[in-house]
């Protein structure tokens, strides 16, 4: 997009555009989303910027009206294989916040200066300013939704002093912490109350949400133990345990009706690992599409484009944990159920149906079937986290013997977000199936509605 379409699009406040750009008004100061409901600023006044980050380097202020902290992330980053893609998804995982630029640089295959200048070239920010961005908008998030203290919201949102958080939430929202809070209401409360309420959560998306078809996804493929569906379709919770880098966690989303977010409610063993699991329930549910562009692509389709107006805002479901997701597929959902029963980690704290967590890769390189993925990941010979170069794990998951062709893409697919994966129609596999028979059964609903 060049700089008059951009600004036609903060002219008519078109959401579509929000979160894959920001604009600031060099008269008052402050940056926002396209869709800001304020006054039209005059064009001479407005500079555009690819992230909140490069804003605020700029001197920039977040806008309380829009809040342009709280858009749903560019679906570029999700889609591109390349240094910035994977370094986009690794800051948003909290790499950085957990393992510095040396950590983030590493992983890439970069040094960290080819990767600041990358990151700065493309986004006019590097990755300490684009962690703090997030950090940010967590904190902000903690502050005027939770109880919890503001030294705990501090650490939680990954700041690494409390005199550091306060100077970043002066510079970003012109307010203090104490501030921010009160704009909202919401008062200090015991630890012990924020920890049974959990941290209520709104996971902001673009455009429409295939809420139904989505949830009836993740109810087919939910695995006992660490994966329930509750209540009737229009008003079901999916709730999961999570693996987290300081601890566990157990996630809840609601299906509700069509709006700009889902309802959730986490709870966390450790604080830090918020921003984690945020991310994590993103990519599960595919929050980061644009649905137009989606729509646009498939409805040029004779076969699929009736389904597409009959279902608007359709998501090609991800993983909350990629290589739970990799043993999974390979095992099927049965198989899944009894490795959770033999050899997953109970939780310190069971919540309903929920009672462990996954087992890790290195427990199963025993496994008759799961063996040699688990051993690949194990040793690291597979890598499937948020920033592993997708060629190069095709490659990887066509090395380990046994594991089907059609397996090996749905992991692509799902684990790594690959948007160039062709699965194979006709593949039997039991980890398929599901997905299978869930999407045969919408086909044939949409054919028998139609004359």
């Amino acid at each position: 997009m060049d700089e008059d379409t951009r600004y036609e699009a903060v002219t008519s406040r078109d959401a579509r555009f929000d979160g894959e750009f920001f604009f600031a008004v060099a008269t008052t100061g402050i940056y926002c989303r396209p869709s800001c409901p304020a006054v039209t600023p005059k064009r001479r006044n407005v500079t555009f910027f690819p992230t909140a980050a490069a804003a605020q380097g700029h001197g920039f202020r977040a806008c309380r009206r829009c809040r342009p902290d709280a858009v749903p992330g560019s679906a570029e980053w999700n889609v591109r294989a390349d240094v910035v893609g994977r370094a986009m998804r690794m800051i948003g995982d909290g790499v950085v916040d957990r393992e510095g630029v040396p950590g983030l640089a590493g992983r890439l295959g970069y040094s960290p200066r080819q990767v600041q200048r990358q990151l700065n070239a493309e986004l006019g920010a590097g990755p300490v300013a684009l962690a703090r961005a997030q950090r940010a908008h967590t904190a902000r998030l903690l502050l005027q939704t939770t109880g919890l203290a503001v030294t705990e919201i501090a650490f939680a949102a990954g700041f690494a002093s409390v005199r550091q958080f306060n100077d970043t939430i002066r510079q970003i929202y012109a307010r203090t912490p104490s501030a921010l809070r009160a704009e909202s209401g919401t008062r200090t409360a015991p630890r012990s109350a924020a920890d049974a309420a959990g941290i209520p959560l709104r996971l902001a998306h673009r455009g429409p949400y295939a809420a139904a078809q989505v949830f009836g996804l993740l109810a087919a493929e939910a695995v006992p133990g660490i994966e329930e569906v509750r209540g009737e379709p229009g008003a079901r919770t999916y709730r999961r345990t999570l693996r987290l880098p300081y601890g566990s966690g157990i996630a809840a989303v609601d299906e509700r009706a069509p709006g700009a977010w889902l309802e959730a409610r986490v709870h966390l063993t450790d604080l830090r690992d918020l921003t984690t699991a945020v991310q994590r329930l993103r990519r599960l549910f595919d929050l980061d599409a644009d649905p137009y562009a989606v729509a646009e692509r498939l409805g040029a389709d004779p076969r699929l484009g009736p389904l597409v107006e009959d279902r608007p805002g359709v998501r090609s479901p991800g993983a909350a944990e990629p290589e739970e997701f990799a043993l999974r597929a390979v095992v099927g959902r049965a198989g899944a159920a009894r490795l959770v029963a033999e050899h997953g980690s109970a939780l310190d704290a069971p919540c309903g149906g929920l009672t462990r967590l996954f087992p890790e890769a290195r427990a199963l390189t025993g496994h008759p079937v799961a063996g040699p993925l688990a051993r690949a990941l194990a040793e690291g010979t597979v890598r499937l986290d948020p920033g592993a170069d997708r060629e190069e794990a095709r490659r990887s998951l066509a090395a380990v013997p046994g594991l089907p062709e059609p397996v090996a893409a749905a992991i692509l697919m799902r684990a790594l977000g690959d948007p160039d994966v062709a699965l194979t129609p006709d593949a039997d596999h039991e980890a398929y199936r599901p997905w299978r028979s869930y999407a045969q059964r919408h086909l044939e609903a949409s054919r028998t509605d139609r004359p």
